[in-house]
């Protein structure tokens, strides 16, 4: 395969200090890197920026620009798409560490939405950064069997899905098939 894993994922911050911080002290990330230019290196354009990398466990890094004289959205969020659908999700060890994450968070005064539950699959919370980025920290509460149901059946259900774009007809067409159950 190509691509061995995430290096980073990238998006704009309001304040690259403030951003550090919340990283680093309320989700326990480590700040690796700082650099910053007044020219974009790839395109050349004039933007002085700082670029920030912060590592999860596995060596994976989300980073941050600060931009502070280009103008646009701060969060870099694309006006068209609904707050709840651009996030970043980060999986946690369990879910009593899922449980204590929600605690520490609303601790620090941040408001957290859940645990929800994603078809008996993923076990999230949500909240928010200081630059109002959506994030999600999630346990996977699968279990081997589901995941190869999962797997077996992703082809099948987007088929269904470009058809009609009706999710709810996957409970319908593949329910029996396949041991789908909706968790509601």
């Amino acid at each position: 395969m190509l691509c061995k894993s995430l290096h980073h994922a990238a998006f704009r911050c309001k304040d690259a200090r403030q951003t550090v911080d919340f990283y680093t002290q309320a989700l326990g990330l480590k700040f690796i890197h700082a650099m910053g230019e007044d020219h974009v290196p790839s395109t050349g354009a004039y933007s002085p920026h700082i670029h920030v990398f912060l590592e999860m466990e596995d060596g994976s890094c989300i980073a941050f620009f600060e931009l502070p004289h280009d103008k646009g959205e701060p969060s870099g969020r694309d006006a068209e798409t609904p707050g709840w659908a651009q996030h970043f999700a980060f999986r946690v060890k369990d879910e009593a560490t899922l449980l204590q994450a929600k605690e520490k968070l609303q601790a620090r005064g941040i408001e957290v939405l859940g645990p929800v539950n994603h078809d008996d699959f993923l076990l999230s919370i949500y909240f928010h950064d200081p630059s109002g980025h959506r994030l999600e920290l999630g346990v996977n509460i699968s279990t081997p069997e589901r995941d190869a149901l999962f797997r077996n059946e992703a082809e099948s259900v987007l088929a269904l899905w470009d058809q009609t774009h009706d999710w709810s007809r996957r409970a319908e067409l593949y329910g029996a098939a396949s041991g789908y159950q909706r968790a509601d």
